[in-house]
């Protein structure tokens, strides 16, 4: 895994670099504002189990992907400045030496090569020391990765708009692959023309759930790492049901029986809004709970956000996959979390017979474009995103449309905050 850090006064001229000099398989640990512009940490052939490996006990707690690639990330940043550190300590011990020769020979225009004396104040061992410390910061910061061979020239790429068009659909958000699919498809005329349509494809790509549950009713499961918003999400609806509704149709169930205190959130929602809430456990089967609340027209089923190295985890999707009763699992993807980060939850949580998604955190991402080309890639119907913490106001119905011209007001305003962070 080869891990490095950007700085551009723009995020577009971020991404630039980075596709410049990492490539199209360049993964975005994280990214944040700095002063002077951007700051992008890029990964090569990233991997969370080498991410785990390498942060040790620090990341074990660390179950969403997200939280786990910024801190690699932090890593990479620490490493980095003690490895400046190193370089300077160096630097330092060298100009002392060079200082000390020439006070000893002043009529020698350089210094001479260490002598007896010399090293007796400065010894060699501690210059190899620090050599030795600057080489291993280097392996840990590159990854331990040699150097890729020099790339033999490209051949001509696609013509002028649908370069423009690809690189705007990057910053939009989208992955390396889609842009340029989009970029090849709708970049023959003008770039505004091609834009436009674009995002009607992307769009039409989209599908959403044409009814709300709390008008379809049924059985629903939000699943999804831990940190997503499941249980804040399950609050949310389960406020705007008794709103339209009353308490007594709806009813809350939680699976998690693998963490202390995991149910205290959904009990405080279910006190709030007079609303039962079950927990399934070895006494208790998620079958056996569901056959007692037959009588309720919506049911939500909170879930433990395990990951496939987590005890429980196989249980758990098995429980909801083979479930007698019609459970309809929806996956719960952060808006804040990479495009590669999104289709590793996918993978690891598709045997729960996907029947959706819920998007979450759409106020806190800087773009929208990832998310949008995840749901696009996968083909999973959105159900709902949210985008803050009142309840229930900032739940919505997904609709393709609205979605996709939230995320172009949101690249407008990031366009328009580095306009004005350059021209400051």
């Amino acid at each position: 895994m080869k891990v490095k850090r950007f700085f551009a006064p723009s995020m577009a001229e971020a991404l630039k670099r980075v596709r410049e000099q990492m490539g199209a398989d360049a993964v975005i640990l994280s990214n944040r504002r700095v002063d002077g512009g951007v700051e992008i940490v890029t990964a090569l052939d990233y991997d969370e189990n080498m991410a785990r490996q390498c942060l040790g006990e620090a990341a074990i707690e660390a179950t969403n992907g997200s939280r786990l690639a910024e801190m690699q990330a932090d890593h990479h940043r620490r490493l980095e400045d003690e490895l400046s550190r190193s370089r300077e300590r160096i630097r330092d011990v060298r100009q002392k030496r060079a200082d000390e020769g020439a006070v000893r020979h002043p009529a020698s225009r350089a210094p001479e090569p260490a002598a007896p004396v010399q090293a007796e104040i400065y010894p060699e061992q501690a210059l190899a020391e620090m050599r030795a410390e600057i080489n291993s910061l280097r392996d840990l910061v590159g990854g331990g990765q040699p150097k890729p061979a020099p790339v033999a020239a490209a051949a001509p790429g696609p013509d002028a708009i649908q370069q423009r068009l690809t690189e705007r659909l990057e910053e939009f958000g989208l992955t390396r692959n889609l842009a340029a699919a989009l970029g090849r498809s709708h970049g023959k005329g003008r770039l505004d023309d091609g834009w436009k349509t674009a995002l009607k494809t992307l769009a039409a790509g989209i599908r959403t759930s044409k009814t709300e549950w709390l008008e379809e009713g049924g059985a629903f499961a939000l699943v999804g790492p831990t940190g997503s918003g499941k249980t804040t999400t399950i609050g949310k609806m389960a406020a705007r049901y008794v709103l339209r509704h009353g308490a007594d149709s709806l009813a809350l169930v939680t699976t998690d029986r693998y963490r202390v205190a995991a149910h205290e959130q959904l009990f405080v929602f279910g006190r709030i809004l007079n609303v039962p809430v079950r927990v399934v456990d070895e006494s208790h089967s998620l079958d056996d709970i569901l056959d007692e609340l037959s009588d309720r027209h919506l049911v939500l089923i909170d879930t433990a956000g395990l990951t496939q190295s987590d005890k429980g985890y196989q249980e758990q999707l098995t429980e909801l996959a083979q479930s007698r009763h019609r459970i309809k699992s929806h996956l719960v993807v952060p808006a804040t979390s990479q495009p590669r980060i999104m289709k590793s939850m996918w993978h690891c949580y598709k045997m729960a017979n996907l029947a959706g998604c819920v998007m979450t955190k759409l106020d806190e991402s800087l773009t929208l474009g990832e998310v949008l080309g995840f749901t696009m890639e996968t083909g999973l119907p959105v159900a709902y995103y949210t985008d803050g913490q009142k309840i229930p106001q900032d739940l919505h119905h997904a609709q393709a449309v609205p979605l996709v011209r939230l995320a172009v007001e949101r690249l407008k305003a990031l366009q328009r905050e580095q306009a004005m962070a350059e021209g400051a």
